[in-house]
């Protein structure tokens, strides 16, 4: 029973899950952990759910990116097992388990923590600056110039992973605009894209790159390859917008670093901005789900069940991540970072909103071409104008 997984650090929560489920459920079955680079996970997912070679079980981020599998019915609905399993459909929380689902039907389980879009930093070079970290929009500008002077680069970015990129213009869209803007995007209003906010949020995006605020290098550089990170733990990037999974990240790439050199604040308010600055952006979490041709049906939905047990749960927080059970504070005394788990988890449990990331809200054929779309508007080859003009012609 093949489990495809998303490679990264993280992954050993799930790779103990295996071992669990071979270990109790061996020799009928044996499941098997594929571990699929990053960089080219949706392309080879795409590829093989149109082959006679697809997984048992997969990795994904719910929302858009899985629509497509579901259409051409691929997928396997998990409403029933959720019926006949009430403590599987109890054990998670209502708002991230409803983001599995498309069109009101449940196709995947959570397997992995919460994962807003936080704004990290390097307690050291702040200290070195004596700057504190930014609450307004006017601190992060004052905070551009405070390190530029000294020599640092104000934010680590992953340009040459588009994903990176869009992060800011999620925050900024939605702190200008509040969530109703990408709300009536996700829906299939195309000119929502020419939505004041949008506008306001690419001329920012040009703002920061010509002020230098993500230094001169930052299409070159990868996030996959974790350079992005070492920037920041190294002390040559002073901040870093990055998912929840940035501390798990650092936890096993620079240990030291996360246990006491790695800061955390939320995503600052916009001047004159519509948007509640308590709204988050990102991954609600990542689901399993399982094909519907799978010959393992049975097994894999016994695998599924696993991500609501004990062992699974206290693994997350012992990976410093944050469980989206409904009991996951429960187990924060055992988190690496105690004080990190209960101000992630809070921030979720009090958010107004809570925007899933773009490219997996929208399908395929509107994030890949918008991804390319907000790399040009990053490397300058791009204005805004010709931003939101391009965004609103995908289809």
């Amino acid at each position: 029973m093949d489990v495809w997984m998303y490679q990264d650090s993280l992954n050993v929560v799930q790779q103990a899950a295996v071992d669990r489920f071979n270990a109790e459920h061996g020799p009928d079955v044996t499941a098997t952990m594929v571990e699929v680079p990053g960089d080219g996970y949706e392309d080879r997912l795409r590829t093989v759910m149109g082959s006679d070679d697809q997984p048992d079980v997969f990795f994904n981020w719910g929302g858009g990116g899985i629509r497509p599998y579901v259409e051409a019915g691929t997928l396997l609905p998990l409403d029933d097992l959720l019926a006949d399993d009430p403590e599987l459909r109890d054990a998670f929380l209502p708002a991230v388990l409803q983001a599995g689902q498309v069109d009101g039907v449940q196709y995947g389980i959570p397997l992995r923590g919460t994962q807003p879009v936080l704004l990290f930093y390097n307690r050291e070079v702040f200290a070195e600056a004596g700057a504190e970290p930014p609450r307004t929009w006017e601190d992060v500008l004052d905070l551009v110039e405070v390190f530029q002077e000294a020599g640092v680069t104000p934010f680590a970015l992953a340009g040459a992973t588009p994903w990176t990129e869009q992060m800011w213009l999620q925050y900024l869209v939605d702190r200008y605009g509040g969530p109703e803007v990408f709300a009536r995007i996700q829906s299939g209003d195309h000119e929502g894209w020419r939505d004041p906010a949008v506008l306001r949020a690419a001329e920012t995006v040009r703002d920061l790159v010509e002020r230098g605020a993500f230094g001169d290098n930052f299409g070159s550089v990868s996030y996959t390859e974790g350079a992005a990170s070492a920037l920041l733990a190294q002390g040559r990037a002073a901040m870093h917008l990055m998912g929840a999974w940035e501390y798990s990240t650092q936890l096993a790439d620079a240990p030291a670093f996360a246990e006491s050199g790695l800061g955390y604040v939320p995503f600052p308010a916009m001047p004159g901005g519509a948007g509640d600055p308590a709204n988050l952006v990102g991954n609600p979490t990542n689901f399993f789900s399982v094909t519907a041709d799978s010959p393992h049906t049975e097994h894999a939905l016994a695998f599924l069940r696993t991500t609501a047990d004990e062992e699974y749960v206290r693994d997350m927080v012992a990976n410093g991540e944050v469980p989206t059970t409904a009991d996951a504070a429960e187990h924060f005394a055992d988190a690496p970072d105690p004080e990190y788990a209960e101000f992630q988890y809070e921030l979720v449990q009090r958010a107004p909103s809570f925007t899933l990331s773009w490219d997996q809200a929208l399908p395929p054929s509107v994030a890949a071409p918008m991804h390319t779309e907000i790399q040009r508007l990053f490397n300058g080859q791009s204005t805004p104008e010709r931003f939101t003009d391009a965004l609103a012609a995908l289809r």
